[in-house]
């Protein structure tokens, strides 16, 4: 008998200690598993990248990393996606494994496989290195986009809270959310990594032929890094909101490509760091 699909959460025993009294119970959990991103192309397979995610949405999660990657540039590139099917291994790593069939090969770019999935320090890797890669890639800055008052701004972090089921049952959750200009959810997705969850996002986008997002706003739980910024960029989504602080190199991309990028949004408050002119300040 087979082994079911991972769930997005699972069960843990745990001690609760509270003052001074000690309770034991089950408590729910997130589900972190590998999730192997394989490419098919001319008869050949590759594997791209292994990640750790939340099971759910994973057909997102790989359109959308191979589209961040810019190894995709358009989802009629693909001619399916699917688990794995093969005697070659156990029940419960089939849905551990996505493959990516492409249509035509001659339409990706290969050599961006080359490239490493996590970014490091190493040497001969370095900030600007990091930005001309997206420039190779063919992301261009990006002008216009919608003006949004200051005080839609401030209002979604309570928004992307309200879309955030499986963190309500567990806590360890990060979370992206796609609204429009008037503040309306378009689409959410959740993950124990936050650039996960943004690549789920912009899977579903790609998938139904919504890139670019230029009339976008991309809200995330934590921090806005170098990896949520690029993929704002490649997606063509020109504002970016984060509850807590922009890293340095994200705010150089912010910059290079246009990017409206906004820290600290929450308790009535936030700072621009790039492309003000998007936002409509208070008098």
């Amino acid at each position: 008998m087979s082994n079911p699909r991972p769930a997005s959460e699972g069960r843990a025993k745990v001690v609760k200690v509270q003052g001074d009294t000690v309770t034991r119970r089950n408590d729910r959990v997130v589900t972190e598993e590998p999730m192997e991103i394989r490419l098919v192309a001319g008869g050949q397979t590759q594997t791209v990248a292994v990640t750790m995610r939340t099971p759910g949405n994973d057909f997102e999660l790989a359109a959308g990393f191979l589209f961040g990657e810019g190894v995709l540039t358009d989802a009629d590139q693909i001619a399916s996606i699917g688990y794995c099917r093969s005697d070659d291994f156990p029940a419960e790593q089939l849905y551990n494994i996505v493959t990516v069939d492409l249509r035509d090969p001659r339409t990706v770019d290969l050599a961006h496989l080359q490239r490493h999935f996590q970014m490091s320090s190493a040497c001969g890797v370095c900030g600007k290195a990091s930005i001309e890669a997206i420039q190779i890639s063919g992301v261009r800055p990006m002008v216009g986009g919608p003006v949004v008052p200051a005080s839609l701004v401030k209002s979604l972090p309570q928004l992307l809270s309200e879309r955030q089921s499986l963190f309500s049952t567990t806590g360890g959750l990060h979370a992206a959310a796609l609204f429009d200009s008037q503040g309306r959810l378009l689409l959410s997705r959740e993950d124990v990594g936050r650039h996960n969850a943004v690549d789920k996002l912009v899977g579903r986008m790609l998938l139904d032929h919504k890139v670019p997002a230029g009339d976008a706003i991309l809200m995330v739980s934590g921090r806005s890094s170098y990896e949520i910024a690029q993929k704002a960029v490649t997606a063509g989504i020109p504002i970016l909101c984060s509850v807590s602080a922009p890293s340095s190199l994200a705010i150089e991309v912010a910059l290079s490509f246009g990017l409206t990028l906004v820290g600290f949004v929450r308790d009535d408050r936030f700072n621009v760091y790039s492309g003000e002119q998007r936002i409509q300040l208070p008098t």
